[in-house]
């Protein structure tokens, strides 16, 4: 394995953006993060906000109606959301991960039927795992068949991200069951399409604004042409997805640990006991040091995965598996030190880092669960 992970630097334009969504986030998206939390509801405003800015698919290609957004950029906008409101950084994030198979491998002509509607306002989701086959994906049952001019599909797949609000769902579908994952092919399902429906809304710990649901297929018949690449190429385009797309996830978390640390500083300045704000206390200042630092090294790592993903470096599974398992393990972390921090309040849901802390734990848990993360970076280690 090539330990040159490659460099990035920021360049003004990367720190302009950050200022532009930050100030977006505090004053459309943060007031109303709370309510979409303790409600369940979909963030309407955020997605409002973002459409109107171009930052809900900001990596869709300028030829479709995007703002191409390099790597780094999208993982800044991701981030910079997160730090207020996670449910409302999954737009954004997922609809890159249900269109980079697309951007990867799919057809011009396909990309031409989905991009600039996204681009427009529309979502994507993306849909691999199974209830049997979460880690071990390969193992999915959904079966698509050719029958003429046509793709049929029988099957349902689960833990959908912001299933019943996207219009377009990538999904990895079983084309040829004795070539096991060689059989196995990605196609583009719109929510019009015959045969297609929504399960009800999964009961979660966190990340409670952004909808997850069932998605079935019924003798779901799709145009021949809305297949990504070859048949039998999809469980390869997925593993090349989640390459690209594991760092925003890593930003997410990075995002998520930044709110918590600036919760946190403002409070202990605020917060006096013993005749004196607590921030005067060294073992307070240990604590916020340490989460400042560890938020960093994240955010540092997230933006050098990205930076060689944007390159088109090979081997991106180390680090690309590295940045989402350091960044979310992270975030776990210095989330449950910001509830230590508040102390009693800290458990309440009148401060949000309760809510951080609760959003923090599925970063160490989608896209790949950080064991399977150990595993494909031991793997890649192994490999030499």
């Amino acid at each position: 394995m090539n330990p040159d992970f490659g460099l990035y630097q920021l360049g003004a334009e990367h720190e302009a953006l950050r200022e532009t969504v930050r100030a977006l986030a505090e004053k459309e998206i943060a007031p109303h993060a709370a309510a979409v939390d303790e409600l369940e509801r979909f963030p309407h405003e955020a997605h409002a906000a973002l459409v109107r800015t171009g930052f809900h698919a900001v990596h869709v290609p300028e030829a479709y109606g995007g703002q191409g957004a390099d790597s780094v950029a999208t993982c800044i906008v991701i981030e910079e959301v997160a730090r207020v409101c996670a449910s409302s950084s999954l737009i954004p994030a997922v609809n890159k991960l249900g269109t980079m198979g697309l951007l990867l491998a799919g057809s011009e002509g396909l990309r031409k039927q989905v991009l600039p509607s996204l681009a427009a306002g529309s979502m994507v989701s993306y849909a691999l795992s199974e209830r049997e086959a979460g880690s071990d994906a390969a193992a999915m049952r959904t079966r698509a068949r050719r029958d003429g001019e046509y793709w049929v599909l029988n099957g349902t797949k689960c833990w959908i991200t912001n299933a019943g609000q996207s219009s377009w769902y990538t999904v990895m579908a079983v084309t040829d069951p004795a070539k096991g994952a060689g059989g196995i092919s990605a196609f583009v399902v719109h929510q019009d399409d015959p045969g297609f429906s929504v399960g009800p809304k999964e009961r979660k710990l966190g990340i409670r604004g952004s909808p997850t649901r069932e998605i079935s297929f019924s003798d779901c018949a799709i145009p021949a042409d809305r297949i990504i690449g070859e048949p039998g190429t999809g469980f390869r385009t997925a593993l090349a997805t989640l390459d690209h797309t594991r760092p925003t996830i890593g930003a997410q978390a990075v995002g998520i640990a930044q709110g918590a640390v600036d919760a946190s500083v403002a409070y202990v300045t605020q917060r006096r006991q013993f005749g004196r704000p607590i921030a005067d206390f060294q073992g307070v200042q240990f604590m916020l040091a340490d989460m400042a630092m560890r938020t960093e090294a994240a955010r540092q790592l997230v933006y050098v995965a990205a930076a060689r993903a944007e390159r088109g470096a090979g081997e991106l599974g180390f680090i690309s598996s590295a940045s989402k398992c350091f960044a979310s393990d992270v975030a776990m972390e210095v989330t449950t030190d910001a509830v230590q921090l508040f102390g009693g309040y800290g458990y309440t849901r009148d401060f949000p880092v309760e809510r951080m802390m609760r959003d923090a734990k599925i970063t160490q848990i989608y896209e790949g669960t950080n064991q399977i993360q150990r595993l494909v970076m031991a793997r890649a280690l192994l490999k030499g």
